[in-house]
């Protein structure tokens, strides 16, 4: 996904926000016009860049709005000429550099499906037939294995770059479980219909799968000896070194507490490590990133072993690794390795951390791999988006923050000196007391000593001699960090709230990602702490100099992960908590979706998967809940909501519900959104 992608028809988008007081709730009426009178000037934003592309190393072409509409634009560096250009011309360079992603690193041959897949040499050509390996060749076809059948059979074909050797995955199949969901009111019917979906959950079976390495010529296998590599969550091929000496593939063993990137000996079969990551709780899989060198030897590799997210190179002939960062803060993102040059361009956050900044901005990095020394190439206090041209000697650089609008210019990959500004970020028409301001604020955690970062909205035509009731929007899935960090050039989170007199607010606390690693396995076998801790704290500092914000009148609301966590609020903090709405929530980790709940409760199940679930401690319910969720819900398992309203109708409790026929997990709705105001105003206000 493009991270620089910023919506040309803001208008659009702030009639779908600010309707969403529907036109059936008479007495929202005035929050939907205060809303429009606030945001119809977002559709003045001028100049904001999007959809950047380099076209060559001296121009670069991107979208933005003008007086006049959407434009298409092209700018040359080196003469700093700006012109309009036709869409023609612009989706050819989008073509042309693939669609504004940056190039990617080296790769080596990697797998294919179940073919037929020619060699590199275009003398043979590799298939499956029957669930078994074949080869065809102008002599003929002659079958590889003999041992693949419907539940056991080979679906990756690798061949090697000298055509000599072919490596295969053997997968043994499981019948995976499927949910039913039922469509009450069907487009083409008035009867309800029924639909199955594959939906996988903790505890249940998993594949699990074999390399196999064949030599053609000789119609034979090299036994691989995989007697460490049972248990599996997955195991997948990667790629074959340059020289055809080995070749390559993943392992996560189940439970997430081990992982390893290892290489099969082409003559010999022998299995042996290159790269390995292990925890006593969780290995975040989906942070490890790995490039290689073109010489096959050595591979960049992303680890968190010393407690923060940092860059080694491995030798993939002994598996040593060297460290080539180092510090409290983490790399990011990789955007580029030049080889040639001996560089390596990354995003790391929480580099300026020491100096006050916030600690989740990202930043262009440089590193010289020869001497080892890191340059921070945006080092303005700010989370920067950036674009490389070809031969990584210029950038362009786009930054903000919440509370800092929009500025984009050009800068070299020295220092990070500015070669040219482009036309400013106009958002003068924002600048309008109807227009909500964002404040970033840090406070102590729980702990005392670690800051916890978010922002607060104030509302639409704030007045500081008011007092404001508080809603938090949360969302602390474990995967990732979720406060913004960049001016809210669409409308902010919650515009219905803040255009009805709410203060909104924003928070990640422990438990979520892109700081440490003991800050991020606060979650491990503990979902249903969410943070709260920290956000109870952070929400208090906020107010002792903030007397607009009314703690006494709190409320939260959140989506999927965010929905479980809203729940819980009322749960175990609802002191001060006072309302809730949760919406399409996995309540009850043992029912929703084994890939991401795996990775952070482990295992197999053990008790701690009761002890994080909404349905055991419903009856704790303190405070007004509206639950909200889709008949339709492919991600969350529609039952986990119901599960909830069975237990807590047998603790007798009081609380509202909302479920939706014909909708899946988006709830986007501007009924919705109506449905949200409204309980807020009845329970806060």
């Amino acid at each position: 996904m493009d991270r620089m992608k910023l919506p040309a028809a803001i208008a659009a988008t702030t009639l779908a926000l600010a309707a969403a007081a529907d036109a059936s709730f008479d007495d929202l009426k005035p929050a939907r016009h205060m809303a429009r009178a606030a945001f119809d000037a977002s559709a003045h934003v001028l100049e904001c860049p999007s959809r950047i592309a380099w076209d060559g190393d001296d121009a670069f072409i991107y979208s933005t709005r003008s007086t006049s509409g959407d434009v298409l634009r092209r700018f040359n560096v080196p003469s700093s000429n700006l012109v309009d250009i036709a869409q023609r011309r612009f989706d050819a360079v989008q073509r042309r550099t693939g669609r504004f992603h940056e190039p990617p690193a080296h790769r080596f041959i990697g797998p294919s499906g179940g073919g037929p897949l020619a060699s590199p040499d275009g003398k043979h050509t590799a298939f499956v037939r029957d669930h078994n390996v074949w080869i065809r060749s102008d002599a003929g076809e002659s079958q590889l294995s003999w041992d693949g059948c419907a539940d056991d059979r080979y679906m990756r074909l690798m061949w090697s770059p000298d055509s000599r050797k072919l490596a295969a995955l053997r997968i043994q199949l499981i019948t995976s479980r499927q949910i039913t969901l039922v469509e009450s009111r069907p487009a083409d019917s008035v009867h309800p219909a029924t639909r199955k979906v594959t939906y996988e959950k903790p505890g249940d079976a998993r594949p699990q799968a074999t390399p196999v390495l064949f030599i053609p010529s000789e119609r034979r296998a090299i036994p691989i000896d995989l007697s460490d590599y049972g248990n599996q969550y997955e195991l997948h091929l990667d790629c074959w070194a340059p020289d055809s000496a080995f070749f390559t593939f993943q392992y996560t063993r189940r439970g997430y507490q081990l992982y390893r990137y290892s290489a099969v000996d082409a003559s010999t079969g022998r299995v042996r490590t290159i790269a390995e990551e292990s925890s006593g709780k969780f290995v975040f899989v989906n942070d490890l990133r790995r490039w290689w060198f073109a010489d096959g030897t050595r591979l960049l590799w992303i680890s968190s072993r010393d407690g923060w997210r940092h860059l080694y190179m491995v030798n993939a002939k002994d598996g040593s690794a060297t460290q080539l960062t180092k510090g409290e803060w983490n790399v990011r993102e990789v955007h580029r390795i030049d080889e040639a040059a001996g560089r390596i361009f990354f995003y790391a956050n929480g580099y300026a951390a020491a100096s006050g900044e916030d600690p989740y901005n990202r930043h262009l990095m440089r590193l010289d791999l020869a001497t080892r020394a890191v340059t921070d190439l945006t080092p303005l206090n700010a989370d920067h988006r950036v674009r490389l041209n070809p031969s990584a000697t210029r950038f362009t650089d786009y930054w903000s923050r919440p509370d800092l609008p929009p500025q984009f210019a050009v800068r070299d990959t020295v220092e990070g000196h500015l070669i040219a500004n482009l036309p400013p970020v106009n958002v003068s028409s924002l600048d309008t007391p109807a227009y909500p301001k964002g404040e970033v604020f840090h406070a102590k955690g729980r702990d005392g000593a670690t800051d916890i970062w978010g922002v607060i909205w104030r509302p639409c035509n704030f007045n500081p001699s008011n007092r404001y009731p508080v809603v938090e929007f949360i969302y602390a899935g474990p995967h990732g960090s979720h406060v913004p960090k960049d001016f809210p050039v669409n409308p902010p989170r919650g515009i219905e709230m803040l255009a009805d007199g709410f203060v909104v607010v924003q928070i990640d606390g422990m438990g979520t990602a892109n700081r440490s690693r003991t800050f991020h396995e606060v979650c491990w076998r503990n979902l249903k702490d969410a943070g709260f801790p920290d956000r109870i704290l952070w929400m208090r500092a906020a107010a002792e100099s903030r007397p607009w914000m009314d703690l006494s009148r709190v409320g939260i609301y959140g989506y999927s992960s965010g929905g479980q966590n809203a729940l819980g609020a009322l749960l175990f903090h609802g002191d001060f908590y006072r309302a809730a709405v949760a919406l399409c929530g996995c309540h009850d980790n043992r029912v929703d979706k084994m890939w991401w709940n795996e990775q952070w409760m482990g295992y197999p199940i053990g008790p701690w998967y009761a002890e994080n679930s909404n349905v055991t401690h419903a009856h704790r319910l303190k405070g007004d809940l509206l639950l909200i969720n889709g008949e339709l819900d492919e991600n969350v398992d529609p039952v986990s909501t119901l599960q909830v309203v069975g237990a807590l109708v047998k603790a007798n409790k009081r609380f509202e519900q909302l479920y939706l026929p014909g909708f899946g997990h988006n709830l986007g709705d501007r009924y919705i959104g109506g449905r949200i105001l409204d309980f807020f105003r009845r329970t806060l206000k």
